[in-house]
């Protein structure tokens, strides 16, 4: 199977834009990826939420809006999956989420279980985390996924013989990338799985320097520059 690693721009509280990068990420892999993946709240921008429940209700999305009806249009046109990352709205309870969508249905919703992604000093109990970490079957691939703080907060949770799909938002400066940080990343990935992708989104506000990589063996096997709107393409068995 061919997996496209979607580093693209993404902006805060800018549903509209990143539907449009989703779009163009599928128009562009178009015939060369059976399945793309963006990273961690990717639809609406990882510093989307202001932590006052009835502002974050109405950026958080549910999975019988019109936002998902558009993705799974803007899929169907190319019979490309997707798996993204969005903040969940579930009746009075909101996520970081991670969806998985093919020939327009959801298959696979999986709920980040770490509290890093949110200000937990300022929230209340309708910002939530899931319980579940199993894995699922999409187009013959056994997989599974791990959002951001999960694998440092808990790898023994998510250890697999299959592939593991990692999505961040990581905003390290490039130096530090560079200087250790993505040897470190790699093996903490190793601990959970032998075949680990890692997706982490462009940003500018805050700067986020993007970047997708594979990791075999606790090694940076395939990756792409940092800064660059880039899809990595790898090759999966």
């Amino acid at each position: 199977m061919r997996i496209g690693l979607v580093s693209y721009f993404c902006e805060n509280k800018n549903i509209a834009f990143n539907l449009k990068q989703i779009g163009r990420a599928l128009e562009e892999s178009a015939g060369k990826a059976d399945l793309l993946c963006f990273g961690e709240a990717y639809l609406q921008g990882f510093d989307s939420l202001c932590w006052d429940y009835e502002a974050d209700k109405e950026m958080a999305v549910s999975q019988d809006s019109a936002v998902f009806d558009r993705l799974r249009d803007l899929m169907l046109r190319t019979g490309t999956a997707l798996l993204f990352g969005y903040i969940e709205r579930d009746g009075d309870r909101l996520y970081s989420s991670y969806a998985v969508l093919a020939d327009g249905e959801i298959v696979h919703n999986y709920r980040r279980i770490s509290k890093g992604w949110k200000e937990f000093d300022k929230t209340d109990g309708h910002y939530c985390e899931g319980n579940e970490t199993g894995g699922f079957r999409l187009r013959g691939l056994e997989m599974s996924i791990s959002l951001c703080g999960d694998l440092w907060d808990a790898p023994e949770r998510f250890r697999t013989e299959h592939l593991l799909i990692w999505p961040v938002y990581v905003n390290y400066s490039v130096e530090d990338w560079e200087d250790g940080v993505l040897e470190e990343y790699a093996a903490q990935a190793a601990l959970a799985a032998r075949d680990v992708l890692i997706i982490n989104p462009l940003d500018r506000d805050p700067v986020n320097h993007g970047g997708s990589f594979r990791f075999r063996e606790g090694k940076v096997t395939e990756r792409t520059a940092f800064d660059e709107e880039r899809i990595l393409i790898v090759e999966t068995e």
